[in-house]
């Protein structure tokens, strides 16, 4: 949707600042729908989102800005070190529905939950990309039938263009759950077809998922929305088995050790490029590097 820059707040925080791409800003569909959605997003507040601190959706180029997560994406975390322990996933579940419940509160849906937009910091995940999907779901690309959402992480009802609500982000969050402890989705590979086939109808491949999260998973992949449980009611459920909130030392030594390279340096420290990785997290600035930009995934 369009490329993500480092900056720094008036009072020096960093803040990862997301710029639309003109082809879109000049579409009035997405830009009314846009102003909307950033309005009720910035009234998003929990640990456990990267709040929206900031935004011009006036701006010929619009523009939001949200808290800068020092830590990779999930996605990125899996792929260089492997599938999570157990204890991790359950607390990376308790962490993605208390955002997922002050999201749904905000009267939001995601509706791009992925493993991408899942960044996990020394402290707890922090979801991203809230808020936005909604308002590309307005533009003449999609209503040609492009559906948003990544194949193998959007639940029956958004693969198949109906009406996605709430449950529609708790299938997604079993989804990201299967990743984070697996290593690979519940519905496989292969093409876009043959993914969005096996999710609306084949059943999820839930072997390597461990006992302790195996039936949290479940509830999340109902194929009825009806039967899917709320945010709250998951979060309640992850505490009734006694795991709570992420804390310092949720995530394996392994990934504890790597979170150094996201910490930037002092706020005006130094000046210069910083790309932004396109799963939507960042990489190490070089010596000479700080502040810029790269293209975003969607």
């Amino acid at each position: 949707m369009g490329q993500v820059f480092l900056g720094l707040s008036a009072g020096g925080r960093l803040v990862a600042v997301k710029v639309i791409r003109a082809e879109l800003a000049a579409d009035p569909e997405f830009w009314a729908r846009f102003r909307r959605e950033v309005a009720a997003a910035r009234k998003v507040s929990g640990l456990f989102t990267a709040a929206v601190v900031d935004a011009d959706v006036d701006s010929p180029a619009p523009w939001l800005a949200t808290a800068y997560v020092a830590g990779p994406s999930l996605a990125q975390a899996v792929s260089e070190h492997g599938p999570l322990p157990a204890a991790s996933v359950l607390a990376l579940a308790a962490g993605l529905a208390e955002s997922l419940t002050a999201i749904h509160a905000a009267g939001l849906v995601h509706r791009d939950l992925k493993p991408s937009n899942v960044l996990l910091a020394g402290d707890g995940p922090r979801v991203i990309d809230f808020g936005i999907s909604r308002a590309a779901e307005v533009t003449s690309m999609t209503r040609a039938g492009f559906v948003m959402g990544l194949p193998g992480f959007m639940s029956p009802e958004q693969a198949e263009g109906r009406a996605v609500g709430p449950p529609s982000d708790i299938f997604s969050l079993g989804t990201v759950l299967a990743l984070a402890a697996t290593g690979d989705g519940p519905f496989g590979g292969g093409s876009t077809a043959a993914l969005v086939y096996h999710v609306v109808h084949g059943e999820p491949n839930l072997d390597a998922v461990p006992a302790q999260v195996r039936p949290l998973v479940e509830r999340c992949l109902a194929k009825d929305p009806g039967e899917r449980p709320t945010a709250a009611d998951l979060l309640a459920g992850i505490g009734a088995v006694g795991v709570g909130q992420p804390d310092a030392g949720w995530l394996p030594t392994s990934l504890h050790e790597v979170l150094g390279r996201y910490a930037l340096p002092p706020a005006g420290s130094r000046r210069g490029r910083f790309a932004g990785d396109d799963d939507g997290s960042y990489r190490q600035p070089g010596p000479d590097t700080f502040g810029s930009a790269g293209e975003t995934g969607r």
